[in-house]
């Protein structure tokens, strides 16, 4: 398939997902464009589907047919809000993931198409959520580089946006504002997947947290905060930011510079909606805890301090920051560093080693709003604390970065987040990057598995929950009462594209769904090491979707275990765990299991596409148990299967090159 009939098919597909219309696509503020650099990447379950779905469905038989019979009645498990992209794939099984992956096919090669694709980027995130933009108009770009026409630009954006903005929120009493407002710190700082303590406080959360939620999806025209983002995001123009660089050249007096600013300032420009500011080509220092609303630097080695690309209160809708070039620190305040709340927090970088210091709820994270992080090149470090990252609860957060050898960390909750109501995204196209997420927060595992362990201790566990998770907020209780406050989780996103990648991570995480929360990592080339711990390489748990797809090179997994991963689901749920391709792939599970694992009511898969490939794990390969079924398929290749020492296993039912077999209690184990 060419790239432009694979753009034109993609962009059918976006047309056909959920909430989205013929015309808001006929109406699209920018035509998407294709990277001429991008790859070719159809569709993985397109290939494999009719290889393995016929042989699974036929070996699995009756259990098979049981199964989706008994997930029919998901939508009556008590939890509000879910969404239909997690719904059908629990229920649907190909059908439903298969939409997943071609939604991340789709964003990758939109993505690979630079800053001009940026406002359509938003849409296909949104449509995931059920949710797509209200109609606007675009302001043309310039068409000279006068100080009017550029400066009407900057000034028209900022007042569409606002306009937009208002009439999203006009529902809303000043009291309502102000409480979404401060709840989403309360949110950012508390929120846990399962809460089965139901103390005064806790109690008092879960009833504010219900009351954010409903507020948002009832009262918030939510369509029209998508189409402030999409105006703002037309300012990553990179051809028209170089008109501005070329426009105002010479600094204002030191009498002008606004406080908490430093170094040369070419034009400070007071409107309704913020302070404009375009900074020098030197070093400047901007310490922002004012209402600005938009900050263009046209290079040097800055400092940025506070709340960055972030509104300081309610009254302030968007907050935009845009630094052309120079190696550039931000050190970002919680919930203050392209956080959108009640509006969009927008935050472009297009050149330069950049450091970002993320506090709690912020680089790319949305709570009632829409944060936004690009960074077009360099080799950066993003260094996060929790739901940061591409992390969203209510709203939409997205970290996009177009090139360079990053490294992203964070304690949980983050690099590709999706809570209840929330998309949130991470999008790398180039660079031999590093992920790592975890460390932080003790799982609560370590009450059976490792009762008087500590950190560093083998069996001591730590969660995650990111690196392409999704996850609601689950009340353990046999209360029916407090069941209903339930929240079904959202969208969460890890998407590279290609370079040699490494990932770090705890439990729960990449491509990990929780509680009708839906988790996708897909990794399209590049020689690759994914290490994790429980739950982690495409797993689920209690309504959850988890799917994982690495597309090409030769590939290591690992995990510190000490179960389930690699295509494992738990309490109906649905995973699926890909590595396609021919390469000489590598998995290290002695201390896990899973490669295709199911149990109590679930659907798990494991398929390796070909290969001379390498399996060490001491159970699993394709197991389930109560009303489950599991499968492991490998395609191609001769493999090798090594059992630790100390497992005894009926030759029946043991790993090998060439066997099919059954699982004395189901499952299904191919290996061509």
């Amino acid at each position: 398939m060419t790239r432009p009939l694979l753009l034109l098919s993609a962009l059918f597909l976006f047309l056909s997902l959920p909430g989205c219309s013929a015309l808001q696509g006929l109406f699209a503020s920018i035509t998407p464009q294709s990277s001429t650099n991008s790859h070719n990447h159809q569709s993985v379950l397109d290939q494999l589907t009719p290889t393995v779905r016929k042989d699974f469905e036929q070996l699995s038989g009756l259990r098979h047919r049981d199964l989706l019979s008994a997930h029919e009645t998901v939508e009556k498990v008590p939890a509000q809000f879910k969404r239909r992209l997690i719904v059908e794939a629990l229920k649907q099984p190909w059908g439903g993931l298969t939409d997943l992956e071609r939604q991340g096919l789709l964003l990758a090669e939109m993505a690979a198409g630079g800053s001009i694709n940026l406002p359509a980027l938003l849409d296909v995130l949104e449509a995931g959520m059920d949710r797509t933009s209200t109609f606007y108009k675009p302001i043309p770009l310039p068409t000279n580089s006068s100080h009017k026409e550029l400066l009407a630009f900057l000034v028209g954006s900022l007042e569409h946006a606002s306009l937009h903005r208002d009439k999203a929120l006009k529902n809303l009493t000043e009291a309502e504002r102000r409480f979404l407002f401060l709840h989403a710190g309360s949110i950012a700082e508390h929120f846990l997947p399962q809460v089965s303590n139901l103390s005064d406080r806790t109690g008092a959360r879960i009833k504010a947290d219900l009351r954010f939620a409903e507020l948002l999806e009832g009262q918030v025209d939510y369509a029209s905060l998508i189409a402030a983002a999409q105006v703002l995001a037309r300012l990553a123009n990179e051809r028209w930011l170089q008109q501005v660089a070329a426009a105002w050249t010479k600094p204002l007096p030191a009498s002008a510079v606004p406080p908490g600013v430093t170094g040369d300032v070419l034009l400070v420009q007071e409107t309704s909606y913020g302070l404009i500011v375009i900074g020098g080509p030197g070093p400047n220092t901007y310490e922002l805890d004012k209402y600005i609303g938009l900050i263009i630097d046209v290079g040097g080695n800055d400092l940025y301090r506070g709340m960055i690309a972030s509104s300081v209160n309610e009254d302030q809708g968007n907050a935009v920051v845009i630094d052309l070039n120079g190696d550039d620190t931000y050190a970002g305040a919680p919930l203050g560093l392209a956080t959108g709340r009640l509006g969009v927090g927008l935050l472009i970088d297009h050149n330069g080693n950049d450091v970002y210091q993320l506090g709690m709820g912020s680089g790319g994270a949305g709570f009632g709003g829409l944060g936004i992080l690009f960074d077009t090149n360099g080799d950066d470090v993003y260094m996060g604390n929790r739901l940061t990252q591409g992390a969203a609860i209510g709203g939409l957060g997205l970290l996009l970065d177009a090139a360079g050898n990053d490294r992203y960390t964070s304690y949980g909750f983050a690099i590709g987040f999706g809570g209840p109501l929330g998309v949130g995204a991470v999008i790398d196209i180039s660079g031999n990057d590093h992920y790592q997420c975890g460390d932080t927060y003790p799982s609560a595992y370590n009450a059976q598995d490792a009762p008087n362990g500590k950190p560093g201790d083998p069996l001591y566990q730590f969660d995650c929950f990111g690196l392409g998770a999704g996850s609601g907020q689950r009340i353990l209780t046999k209360k029916i009462e407090w069941q209903t406050h339930s929240l079904a989780g959202g969208w969460g996103i890890l998407l590279d594209i290609e370079g040699r990648d490494h990932y770090e991570s705890a439990n729960f995480s990449q491509g990990q769904g929780y509680f009708f929360g839906a988790g996708m990592k897909l990794d399209l080339d590049g020689d690759d090491e994914h290490h994790a711990a429980r739950y982690g390489h495409g797993a689920s748990a209690h309504y959850g979707v988890g799917l994982f797809i690495d597309r090409q090179g030769d590939d290591h997994y690992g995990s510190s275990g000490p179960f389930y991963n690699g295509g494992v689901a738990w309490d109906s749920s649905v995973s699926l765990m890909i590595d396609a391709g021919n390469g000489r792939d590598t998995y290290d599970f002695n201390h896990s299991s899973g490669l295709g694992r199911a149990d109590y009511a679930s659907w798990g898969l494991f398929i390796d596409d070909g290969g001379t490939d390498q399996y060490q794990a001491p159970s699993g390969f394709g197991d389930s148990a109560e009303k489950s079924v599991a499968g492991f398929f490998d395609l191609d290749g001769k493999d090798t299967y090594r059992l630790p020492p100390d497992v005894l296993m009926p030759d029946a039912v043991r790993p090998g090159n060439g066997k099919l077999f059954f699982h004395p209690q189901g499952g299904i184990f191919v290996d061509r």
